[in-house]
């Protein structure tokens, strides 16, 4: 009998720990799953909280932007993390060789005076120039600075015939046609040509991205308006652009689609690439063109115009629009957007309108008052031109600008020994 009630006992005493060893097994589990799922809801939120993701369940989540603005949010956060609050920066491209250094700060100037937001300039120079531009661009105040990032670039062309690039047209002017082939990791910008100042915010320009269709990848405005005194219907030994032909002094270009578009072209049977159609295009037509890369340009478009988008001739107003009499509608109506001084204008006393707006923005100094220290003596400047056509129509070369001038003072301190 006593055996019988001893091993009763410790199959109790055995049951009883047993149940205690798993009880405390189930407990101390039970606790570890809601450290995990306690830990795993706080690396959830977040992510949510740091991070852009965007999704079924983030009811919160910003409308998706055009694909050009996607674009410039991923590049600002190639330098540093981008902020909501930051407007995406524009990307302005130009090229400089000889003694055209001090015209591409004056065009840099008037940009960055009148942006309203951050500018990302690409700036392709000869290298003996890349001091002094370093020098004169670290020289300006440091609210100026704020307004805008550079980066400097060496003169290249692809290929073996880099110096018959360089003497086309003008010295390192086809640097343009290698944009694409260049910043590859940029999608889009606005190049301009050194001899442009701005009369509007860039951003205005930069906008008109927004604009293009599915199969445009480049925006110009057309050589000419009024076909009578147009140059390529009348004299060009090549195929053209449309009625009168397009100027490449200031051209939206869409890198990404350029890079990966085919080319229509006269020179075989299949599209090509970029890169393929540069020189076969130009070996072809040299002896034939004489505006060089942009005769190029406008061959390229003859035989692909649904790549291009027309803009209107305010935002490339050249000494042809006026030379004969007004023929730019859209200045007309609206001012001139930006003014473009070629064949040397800006420079020389055949018009004289032209060279009192780009003196005026060079003179100018930073923080001093708009209206005094630039508008009042280009007013007064260029009532002296009225002997001109150009100048008989001054009004349109200061109807903008001076609609803008709350911009150019904006966060810039005055200079010393003024109140």
């Amino acid at each position: 009998m006593r055996r019988y009630i001893r091993a009763l006992f410790l199959c109790t005493v055995f049951a009883v720990f047993s149940g205690w060893y798993f009880y405390s097994k189930l407990f101390n589990t039970d606790l570890s799953l809601r450290q995990h799922d306690a830990d795993a809801g706080r690396v959830h939120i977040s992510s949510r909280i740091q991070g852009p993701r965007m999704g079924p369940a983030d009811k919160t989540a910003a409308e998706k932007p055009h694909w050009y603005h996607r674009y410039i949010m991923r590049q600002q956060g190639a330098d540093s993390p981008p902020s909501q609050a930051e407007a995406p920066s524009m990307h302005l491209a130009v090229v400089a060789c000889g003694d055209r250094m001090e015209e591409t700060l004056t065009m840099v100037k008037s940009a960055v005076l009148l942006s309203s937001g951050s500018l990302r300039l690409h700036i392709f120079a000869e290298e003996q120039l890349h001091v002094g531009f370093r020098d004169k661009l670290g020289s300006w105040p440091a609210a100026v600075r704020s307004r805008f990032r550079y980066t400097l670039y060496p003169i290249s062309f692809a290929g073996d015939q880099a110096a018959e690039w360089k003497k086309l047209f003008k010295p390192c002017a086809s640097q343009r046609l290698f944009l694409p082939l260049i910043l590859t990791d940029v999608d889009s910008l606005v190049y301009v040509d050194s001899d442009v100042v701005f009369l509007r915010p860039p951003e205005r320009l930069w906008a008109l991205l927004s604009h293009f269709n599915a199969s445009q990848l480049a925006g110009v405005a057309p050589e000419h308006e009024e076909p009578r005194v147009a140059w390529y219907n009348r004299f060009a030994r090549h195929p053209f652009y449309g009625a009168t032909g397009i100027n490449s002094g200031v051209m939206l270009m869409n890198l990404t689609r350029i890079r990966s578009a085919y080319f229509k072209n006269d020179l075989t049977s299949v599209g090509l690439r970029w890169e393929e159609l540069l020189m076969p295009l130009l070996q072809k037509y040299k002896l034939n063109i004489t505006w060089g890369d942009q005769d190029l340009l406008n061959i390229i478009f003859h035989y692909n115009p649904d790549y291009l988008l027309e803009f209107p001739c305010k935002w490339n107003y050249r000494p042809d629009h006026c030379i004969y009499g007004i023929n730019c509608a859209s200045a007309e109506q609206d001012g001139v957007h930006i003014l473009h001084g070629n064949r040397g204008v800006f420079h020389n006393l055949k018009q004289p309108a032209f060279k009192a707006v780009y003196d005026a923005i060079r003179q100018y100094s930073f923080g001093a008052d708009p209206n005094a220290g630039l508008l009042a003596p280009l007013e007064a400047a260029l009532l002296k031109t009225t002997n001109t056509y150009c100048g008989k129509s001054h009004a349109l070369l200061t109807k903008t600008l001076a609609q803008n001038l709350d911009r150019v003072n904006k966060n810039i301190p005055p200079p010393l020994g003024t109140t």
